[in-house]
């Protein structure tokens, strides 16, 4: 305030101590001017400038906001530790509580025109309260020192278990919302992938992807076969769903990477992004090849050839709407990134939903990295800004879609579908894999630019596994009942989905936990001052 500038988190911080100390030596009297008092000498208050880098405004937050009278500092001792913690933690907190405002201010409105659908008793509203609860969850964790996507799962972890997480009607909206926050990934994903970067790791990244996939999905096919009494088709099977890299989980964590520039040298987030979009589309489309083989639906060789071509239409889909991005709209255009935004968005739905629509699912997700990257890379070049501006109004729509991503991630686990043999070996399995996955994968990297630590992160990275579980693990067993199959054949399609639930509920969690705590320690941190070498975003 004596500075000229009031700063309200200096202002929250400052009010306890202020009463406190007036409460304790009566020192702070208020002089008036015509009174003639003698005014207190007061030390002029440190205010913060928005406009610092992150870095200096961090620094200049640890300045005491008041000294005693004999100038000792005497910071926020006296503080409550809870006040404390709550204005500390007080960006992280206002943002998630706004989007909360905002969902109910929303439902405020529907409840006003259609209270039929929008009573809390409905199936609409329950599936809305699981991600307003997963979304709070997920500030409440944050406060801990916790990744918020933690909270998130845990929620619908909950939900399901306690008997909500049923939505009778609503099962076309579900997966409406699990393909746009999967649109929302990927197409942050691809404005991630920085061109030098990834012609110059090319190599890497297919050594990371091939070599620790195979292996993963050998060991665990191997191991379902003699711990599971698997066939041999099934226990591949179970590897190719295993083995499969969740992008949600991974990519959600480069972007708060991205904002504390960790790990935006030597073009660690474009590997990482990769690394994790190749092994999906390889899990996936041999994942739909054996289950055809499986249950025998279709031409084996029109199953062969589907993988390749959904990938040659993904790339050549991907790649001209990128090319058309890069010229429209022109950059004097008056509304030129909410058109890209608005194209991009619409791109990357058509991408997903009509590949599926075609059947050649594995074109969705991989044209959604493409055309983002192919026009992100043109926007670069002609102006880094455009690029930014697309990827800030992204990050907003990943706010609200990511506790919808996760809490149905969450949601998938059930508990009692687990049973105690199947529960027992399948962690002995998925274990097993996953160490031999992190071994395969620090080989693969060796002979790169990368240190120790840098190497260890990047295969840390390729272990958390969630999305692609959640939806490929029940895939066996719906097809199973469809098709009346025997009651054999119904045990294995469960064990995978039972190995499937063990996945999403060990390796998340864990994985997401690792890559947030360790990344301080493994990873440079770029000045903010000063453009990374290849990750430029």
């Amino acid at each position: 305030i004596y500075s000229g500038e009031v700063v309200w988190e200096d202002v929250l911080l400052s009010a306890p101590k202020a009463i406190l100390m007036f409460s304790k030596r009566r020192q702070f009297a208020i002089s008036l001017p015509e009174t003639g008092i003698r005014e207190p000498t007061v030390q002029q208050i440190p205010s913060v400038d928005l406009n610092m880098s992150g870095q200096q405004r961090e620094e200049a937050q640890k300045v005491n906001l008041f000294t005693d009278n004999e100038g000792n500092d005497s910071g926020y001792d006296d503080d409550p530790k809870i006040w404390k913690r709550f204005v500390r933690h007080w960006p992280v907190i206002s943002q998630p509580l706004t989007l909360l405002v905002l969902f109910l201010l929303i439902w405020g409105v529907g409840y006003s025109i259609v209270p039929q659908h929008t009573s809390p008793d409905t199936p609409f509203m329950r599936l809305v309260f699981l991600f307003i609860g997963g979304q709070t969850c997920g500030v409440i964790v944050s406060l801990i020192g916790l990744p918020d996507m933690l909270g998130m799962i845990g929620w619908g972890v909950l939900y399901r278990n306690v008997g909500w997480g049923k939505f009778a009607g609503l099962e076309g909206l579900e997966a409406i919302l699990r393909e746009l926050a999967l649109v929302n990934i990927m197409l942050l994903a691809g404005l991630g992938l920085d061109l030098d970067s990834l012609r110059k790791l090319f190599g890497m990244v297919m050594r990371i992807t091939l070599i620790p996939t195979v292996a993963e999905t050998t060991i665990v096919a191997v191991l379902a076969v003699y711990l599971l009494k698997m066939p041999w088709l099934w226990g591949f099977l179970l590897g190719l769903v295993v083995t499969a890299v969740s992008p949600n989980v991974v990519i959600s964590i480069l972007l708060q990477l991205k904002e504390q520039r960790l790990g935006l040298n030597k073009g660690i987030h474009t590997l990482i992004i990769a690394m994790t979009s190749c092994n999906d589309v390889i899990s996936i489309f041999c994942f739909g090849v054996v289950l055809g083989v499986i249950f025998s639906s279709g031409n084996l060789t029109d199953q062969l050839l589907q993988g390749p071509i959904g990938i040659v239409l993904g790339l050549v889909a991907g790649f001209g709407m990128g090319i058309y991005l890069t010229l429209m709209p022109s950059n004097k255009s008056t509304y030129s990134t909410g058109l890209r935004v608005a194209t991009i968005v619409m791109a990357g739905i058509l991408g997903v939903v009509g590949s599926k629509a075609i059947s050649y699912p594995s074109a969705g997700a991989l044209s959604c990295i493409v055309v983002s990257f192919v026009a992100g890379t043109g926007w670069r070049k002609g102006h880094a800004k455009e690029a930014a501006d697309v990827t800030t109004y992204l990050d907003l729509m990943w706010k609200f879609m990511k506790p919808i991503s996760f809490s149905m991630i969450g949601k998938e686990v059930a508990f009692n579908l687990l049973e105690g043999e199947t529960v027992l070996y399948g962690f002995i399995v998925l274990i097993v894999g996953v160490l031999v996955r992190v071994i395969f994968a620090y080989a693969s990297l060796m002979g790169g630019e990368l240190n120790w630590k840098e190497k260890a992160y990047v295969t840390i990275s390729s272990c958390p596994k969630a999305t692609v579980q959640a939806a490929l693990g029940p895939v066996a067993l719906d097809l199973a009942r469809k098709m009346d199959s025997s009651n054999e054949t119904v045990a294995f399609a469960n064990q995978i989905l039972i190995v499937s639930v063990l996945a999403i509920t060990a390796t998340a969690p864990l994985g997401a936990l690792l890559m947030t705590k360790l990344a301080p320690s493994w990873l440079k941190r770029s000045p903010p001052d000063t453009q990374p070498t290849n990750d430029r975003f």
